[in-house]
């Protein structure tokens, strides 16, 4: 016999579908919702069911788009350098990076990383889709942009090896240590990469 309504279960159960959602947080998103105006649920409601019908995938960097339209705007615009490619493995790095007004290239959207233990491999991932673009736009760097962990140096490498042949710079993103963390809280990646990047004081 349930302790709480199915209604409220069912809610409950929905949002612990959500990455990095646990039980208690689970609870406490339906009962906010339940102790609130109907308007918040019915608002949330109606905008999760138009999601997957207005969102697209730009047929160029697999960007997010509104539906029915072809290209992103930061691919499309004449003010975008088209021969600057950013590497990224999902559409939300893009805002990551957009959020620093310091990148004036175009992205490329993986749509993931190369991760074997959940059976995600190269041929998954918008890689030969890259390469053809690079002949295309007449590509002169690409940036890989990719996260430090296993997964992402991985990518990385990989990404790396079937470009190798051609002219075409291939840089990364600097990596660091974050202010005020001591050595010994630091990953091997992180702390290998700000060695491997130090600079002259």
């Amino acid at each position: 016999m349930s302790i709480l309504p199915s209604a409220l279960t069912d809610v409950i159960e929905s949002f612990g579908l959500l990455p990095g959602v646990g039980p208690r947080t689970a609870e406490r998103y339906a009962y906010y919702l339940l102790k609130n105006k109907p308007e918040y649920a019915m608002s949330i409601s109606k905008n999760l069911e138009k999601l997957h019908d207005n969102i697209d995938y730009c047929k160029v960097t697999y960007a997010l788009v509104q539906k029915g339209t072809e290209l992103s705007n930061l691919y499309d615009n004449p003010d975008r350098n088209k021969h600057l490619v950013a590497v990224v493995a999902e559409p939300f790095d893009i805002v990551a990076i957009e959020k620093t007004g310091q990148y004036g290239g175009t992205y490329h959207v993986l749509g993931g990383l190369v991760s074997p233990i959940d059976g995600i491999g190269p041929e998954q991932l918008h890689i030969k889709e890259l390469i053809t673009r690079i002949k295309k736009d007449k590509v002169e760097e690409i940036i890989l942009a990719t996260n430090a962990s296993v997964e992402g140096e991985s990518t990385a490498l990989y990404i790396q090896q079937q470009i190798s042949d051609s002219n075409i710079k291939i840089t990364r993103l600097a990596r660091g240590l974050p202010v005020g963390v001591d050595l010994e809280y630091a990953d091997l990646i992180t702390l290998g990469r700000a060695l491997s990047g130090r600079t002259a004081v």
